[in-house]
């Protein structure tokens, strides 16, 4: 069993599991499933609104799509919640992509 059939299994069992489904979008950004991980990504979020690493592998995957405008926006989102959750080192690593972001336009 690959591992996007056993996160799966495992959402299938508890579709609110937040690790399962980061995982989830993880696997599909690594393959390259763009629209499927980013909808992943927008689910976790949804359920999970403060889960701060959705944002910024959400970013790193439109960036890597050429979706710049969309990446800056999860970057932004992500700051905010890096500031909700009191998580500085994750602040500091979106603060730095964003402002990289802002570089090129």
């Amino acid at each position: 069993m690959d591992k996007v059939a056993i996160l799966n299994e495992i959402l299938a069992q508890n579709p609110t599991d937040a690790f399962a489904r980061y995982g989830l979008a993880m696997e599909y950004a690594g393959r390259g499933e763009t629209e499927t991980a980013l909808a992943e990504f927008a689910r976790l979020l949804e359920e999970h609104p403060d889960y701060t690493a959705g944002y910024f592998m959400a970013a790193q995957t439109l960036a890597k799509a050429e979706r710049f405008d969309e990446a800056r926006t999860q970057l932004t989102q992500g700051i905010a919640s890096a500031r909700r959750t009191g998580n500085q080192h994750a602040l500091s690593e979106m603060q730095a992509v964003l402002d990289d972001l802002e570089l090129r336009s």
